[in-house]
């Protein structure tokens, strides 16, 4: 079974906003009888923990809405279920990677937050679930390197800034909007930014197919492959790609993406590197195209892991 980490508490109430927050729970719903999924729920991570990768004036705006400019810069009403909304989302990226290493494989129905930098938030992102959840588990001596491939359709920006002071972490970011001060590019030749030693990038053209997806994956998946091995790989498995998505400039349908997802997931499993994921993007106004995508994420754990998953 897929060991997979879901809390109501995720959801901040944000009201009515272009980010589809109640999708989680959706997500979880389709799952919850599924014999295959083992669905569980994360203790929050600590503010310790939070403040190994953000700093303190930010986290305590978080915590208390002040100065709310601040508070806000991640483009989301502040209210004060927020800041408990936030640790469990980070919690529950933390337990699918803590399952991941026990397991082989995890996930956490969260986003992992790609866009929050260490002293503000963006895009709908408050704390980096991914690079917390790597800070703690190298202060536990659980790894020592791992890798993050963020294949949300907007560059991780903010995962990029974080890896650049942490050689613990090597991030590829798999994109087709660039993503800069809370802005996205359709274009991704408009804006160009520079990699650095541990996060670099592959883009995604307007128009991309699956042949040219498929040519580019490999391209990001063999920076992965040329460091030395992680001993952990968290998923970023984007729904916001999907061609019907109104930022995506990309062709790409259901069917495309779970190829996508298999063949991550046998990068994974060909290389025996435990590996967990988490959902992100998505804002197709029918909601359970997004759904889809998610949903079909695990089966395409399925089809690779197959029996092995749990054992």
């Amino acid at each position: 079974m897929i060991t997979t980490f879901y809390h109501p508490g995720y959801a901040a109430p944000i009201g009515d906003h272009v980010m589809p927050i109640r999708k989680f729970a959706l997500v979880a719903d389709h799952l919850r009888d599924d014999s295959r999924i083992a669905m569980r729920q994360p203790a929050p991570v600590t503010e310790a923990d939070i403040l190994r990768v953000h700093d303190r004036a930010y986290v305590d705006a978080i915590r208390t809405g002040e100065p709310r400019a601040l508070a806000e810069s991640q483009k989301f009403p502040w209210s004060p279920e927020l800041y408990d909304s936030v640790l469990l989302t980070a919690g529950g990226c933390y337990a699918a990677a803590q399952a991941a290493l026990a397991e082989g494989v995890a996930a956490a129905l969260v986003s992992g937050f790609h866009h929050s930098h260490a002293m503000h938030g963006e895009g709908f992102c408050t704390f980096n679930g991914l690079i917390v959840t790597l800070d703690r588990l190298l202060s536990e001596g659980a790894i020592e390197r791992a890798a993050i491939l963020d294949c949300d359709l907007h560059y991780g920006n903010g995962t990029a800034q974080l890896a650049a002071t942490r050689p613990h972490v090597f991030a590829v970011s798999l994109y087709g909007n660039d993503y800069w001060d809370n802005v996205a590019y359709r274009d991704v030749t408009q804006l160009h930014h520079v990699d650095g030693a541990n996060h670099r990038s592959v883009s995604l053209p307007a128009g991309c197919d699956r042949a040219t997806m498929m040519t580019r994956l490999d391209e990001a998946l063999q920076l992965i492959a040329s460091q030395p091995t992680p001993e952990l790989l968290l998923y970023q498995a984007g729904a916001d790609p999907y061609f019907d998505d109104p930022y995506s400039p990309l062709n790409l349908d259901h069917d495309d993406l779970i190829v996508r997802d298999r063949t991550v997931f046998r990068f994974a499993k060909d290389r025996d590197i435990p590996i967990a994921w988490v959902l992100a993007g998505g804002y197709t106004k029918d909601v359970m195209k997004v759904v889809k995508v998610h949903t079909n994420t695990f089966e395409a754990a399925l089809d690779v892991f197959g029996t092995r998953i749990g054992a």
